[in-house]
This record gives structure tokens, sequence and C-alpha cells, in this order.
């Protein structure tokens, strides 16, 4: 079984991705990773050549920042690196520049990989999420945020990135069949130094909005504000080995009163069906199987 990584990356180090972390973390069960590397003003392409110069693949793209609809963009450069994957290799690997997976689901990962790599009906496989928020010691725990995202792919090229690059369609615009894993990504993609985040937010915009848009809807500061957020739990589990070194040189101080809930009755009762029953209301990219 062949297994290829694959993602994307922009200014990794001015805007403080842990897209090392993320590549690392994917690393162990990859035969190579393909990276569509977009046009940086940092060291970007230095940080990503220093990985794993045997196993990292670079793509070197300009990213189309005219494709404003829905952050089109960042679809487009998922699409780049999975189109360049040679056709040898059976499972493909997403992971995003602020995502890592713990070491101990790589082997349901693979058990998986090998369970249905012959299995026509299924596309894909279906991960569970924890999204960190703050700080890496709490979790965003309303409904706002997704559960699950696919993130391992066949190597169909019928298959491509979907709207704004989290999850996956195939042919012209069909949900993929996915089996459902005991596996979690870990999503960073909140956790900055609140300047980083700052600048994060007012930059990343630009992918969705044009610039009256921006000026009249993200708030101008030195730092991002943290504390509006409707509701955060207490994280009591393990982080990827990969991400100890980065968390235990955080540079700032976030804190939450886990007593303070702001979450929206609709989304309060999405939470209560899908703790007793099991129910997903809402929006699915994927269709279970």
């Amino acid at each position: 079984m062949k297994v290829a990584g694959f993602t994307f990356i922009k200014n990794a180090i001015i805007y403080d991705y842990p897209i090392v972390e993320a590549i690392h973390s994917i690393l162990p069960i990859c035969d190579e990773v393909y990276v569509a590397l977009g046009k940086s003003d940092d060291e970007t392409e230095a940080l990503i050549r220093s990985i794993h110069p045997e196993k990292i693949k670079i793509i070197k793209t300009l990213w189309d920042e005219t494709l404003k609809e829905g952050g089109k963009v960042l679809a487009v450069e998922t699409n780049k690196a999975f189109q360049a994957i040679p056709a040898f290799y059976d499972w493909c690997f997403y992971i995003q520049g602020d995502e890592a997976i713990h070491e101990k689901y790589l082997p349901a990962v693979k058990k998986a990989m090998l369970d249905f790599k012959n299995n026509k009906n299924v596309d894909g496989l279906l991960f569970k999420y924890l999204h960190f928020y703050g700080s890496y010691d709490y979790i965003g725990n309303s409904s706002t945020w997704y559960n699950n995202e696919i993130r391992v792919i066949k190597n169909n090229k019928n298959i491509y990135s979907y709207k704004d690059a989290q999850g996956f369609r195939k042919n012209h615009d069909e949900k993929l069949n996915v089996k459902p894993i005991e596996a979690y990504i870990y999503h960073y993609g909140w956790v900055k130094d609140p300047r980083a985040m700052q600048r994060k937010q007012e930059e990343f915009h630009k992918l969705w909005h044009n610039q009256d848009w921006i000026d009249k809807n993200v708030v101008k500061a030195e730092a991002f504000d943290y504390s509006k957020i409707d509701s955060l739990a207490k994280f009591t589990g393990t982080h990827p080995k990969v991400m100890l070194k980065r968390i235990a040189n955080k540079n700032w101080q976030f804190e939450f009163d886990l007593k303070y809930n702001k979450t929206k009755p609709k989304d309060k009762f999405k939470q209560l069906a899908l703790k007793l029953f099991g129910w997903e209301i809402g929006y699915k990219n994927y269709r279970k199987i």
C-alpha cells in the first residue's frame, strides 16, 4: 500500500502556521508529501525543505487572489497538490497548515486504509475534530464548530477540493462515500500569539471579501481579542508529540471562565441531539456508509 500526503501553504512564518508540525504528524505513514507552495514573502520554502528532503515534494504556485468567492483559492491550491500525486499511490492524506494528528491515532488510520483499500464504494475516511481556541488548553464545544471532516481520500482524480478547501467532492458536486474512523484531527487555527492572529485575520479575509467589507467588518487592532467566543471547554488530553515544543514556547496568556456560555438556543439543541441520539443536524459535506 502506497500513501502520499498533501497540503498547501504560503507565508507560514509571517502568520505563524504550524506547517512543520502538521507535515511531521502525517509523515510516519506517508511515503511522500506533496506541498503546493505559494509564492511567499518569508523563508517558507526553506522551512518546508528542511522537514525531510527525500520525502517532501514541492510544487511552486502563484495564488490567484481574485478568486474571492468563498475562499475558492484555497481549494485551487489544494487541488494543485493533489493533482501532482502520481497514480501509483493508493491513498492520499490531506492535512492543512494549522492541523495535526496525534500519533496515537496513526495505527487506526493505517488499518482503515488497509481494510478499505480495495473497496470501490469507499472514497475516503472521515475524522473527528478537536478545535483549540485561545490557547492549547481550551477547545470549542458549541455546534458552531464542525465535528467531522474528510482528511484521507482515494487517489481518484475525479475527487476535488470543495469550496474553501474544508472538504472534498467528486465528479460533478457529488458527496464522497466515507467510512468514519476513531481518530481525531487537532485543529490549531485559532491558537496563535494574539498579534499574529490579528495579522492573519486582516490578511485572510482578503481571500473571501473585498477591501470595503474588510474595512467595515474586521476590527483594526494591535492584537486579536480572544474573549469574544460563545463557549469553551477545558482540554484534558495530550497533544501530538510534534506540537510539544511549540506549546512549550507559547508566550501569551489566555484564561476563560468555563461558566460563561453565550451559545444560541438552536445551537444548544444541536449539541443535545448529537450527545443523546448521535444526530448530526445541519450541513454535512459527506455521505457516511
